[in-house]
């Protein structure tokens, strides 16, 4: 597109002086530009030369942001969307999971400014609340269930049976030939194998080993449908599940009754309690952390590290500073560009970058079940 510099100005904080031009090395600002964003390069008429986009830090510092009046939401939306543009090192996410707008930059300084402007400039008023966790759900062990869904309000009713197993789906290992539940034998013979990458991570494997026609196969696209919604919401905390292998080997249908939705409902309801009764483990998000603190603040660093459930990877020294490898949780790392300046006086720096889920420990499960519990009891 082309663009009309009518003033030149040299910038230095806030002073500005116009100038006639600008060479090489200068800083400077033009104004009234139509269609210019951030880096976008300017040419005289007949040059083509583009400057690399810019590489931008990493966000250091998180918070869900909302509107105190939501009928604001929108013009908020908006607003953080037209900040973006301006100051590409502030990261705006919807987050579709967490049911929350994420803001993040470079530290609690740069998200307070966010805040400032679209208070001052936009007239929005708003609140930083902590961002939810990602966590996921899995199982750990082999469970069956049964379920039959039924329903009869004259006419045509709905009828569906499922019986599956669950189990914790490893990568490669195959299929036993025979199950044992208190004592009875169930054996598998696998049909088909369906395998969905989950977009969250991790897969969900549906094997059909149904023998005499027990459920008619176009209905297992239905029943997988009901599993596929279950593992959108885990039946702990809502959560996503992954990483499970669902053997469905016997149900029951009938000629009139039966129907997608009613198998869909079964398929479910049969998934939710074998879920339950397989060992349910929450996986929380783990990420690797590198620090960089000058020598003398080590051992505050690594105490501090340590008390945010920290696993230290490795140390090592680099240009003057000391370097830290660890792998924390993410709900440990709230604040921490704010701690860690603190700590450093502010000559301290970090990186995080998601390293894969690990198994919580049983005391913070306990505590996540129950806040869970009473989030549903309030709804």
């Amino acid at each position: 597109s082309r663009e009309r510099i009518g003033q030149m100005f040299s910038v230095a904080g806030q002073l500005r002086t116009k100038v006639e031009q600008l060479e090489a090395g200068d800083i400077g600002a033009a104004v009234k530009l139509k269609n210019v964003k951030t880096g976008n390069t300017l040419n005289a008429k007949g040059l083509e030369q583009k400057f690399d986009i810019i590489k931008y830090p990493e966000p250091r510092y998180r918070r869900a942001i909302r509107p105190l009046n939501e009928a604001n939401s929108e013009k908020m939306s908006e607003a953080l969307n037209r900040m973006r543009e301006e100051d590409p090192t502030w990261v705006v996410e919807v987050s579709k999971e967490l049911k929350q707008t994420i803001v993040s930059g470079q530290g609690e300084f740069h998200l307070r400014t966010l805040k400032w402007r679209l208070e001052n400039n936009d007239k929005i008023e708003i609140e930083y609340l902590e961002p939810r966790i990602p966590y996921r759900e899995t199982i750990t062990k082999i469970a069956r269930a049964e379920y039959r869904h039924k329903k009869q309000s004259g006419g045509a009713g709905q009828f569906g049976e499922v019986h599956l197993i669950v189990e914790p789906y490893v990568e490669g290992e195959p299929v036993p030939p025979i199950y044992k539940f208190n004592g009875q034998e169930f054996k598998i013979q696998s049909r088909d194998v369906q395998v969905v990458e989950l977009e969250w991570g991790g897969k969900l494997v549906l094997v059909n080993s149904i023998v005499g026609g027990a459920i008619d196969t176009r209905f297992l696209p239905a029943i997988m449908k009901g599993i596929t919604a279950r593992m959108e919401q885990g039946p702990l905390t809502g959560s996503y599940a992954r990483d499970v292998r669902v053997i469905v080997y016997d149900g029951k249908m009938h000629a009139v009754d039966s129907n997608e939705i009613s198998f869909m409902l079964a398929g479910r309801n049969a998934f939710s309690t074998a879920f339950k009764n397989a060992g349910p483990k929450i996986l929380e998000p783990v990420y690797d952390v590198e620090v960089s603190v000058p020598g003398d603040f080590m051992g505050d660093v690594m105490g501090d590290l340590q008390g945010r459930r920290a696993m230290i990877m490795g140390m090592e020294s680099e240009a003057g500073f000391e370097k830290i490898k660890a792998k924390v949780p993410l709900a440990e790392m709230s604040n921490y560009s704010t701690s860690l300046s603190s700590i450093t006086g502010g000559r301290g720096s970090f990186s995080m970058k998601l390293a894969g889920y690990e198994l919580v420990q049983s005391d913070i499960q306990e505590r996540l079940l129950k806040e869970y519990e009473e989030s549903q009891d309030d709804d």
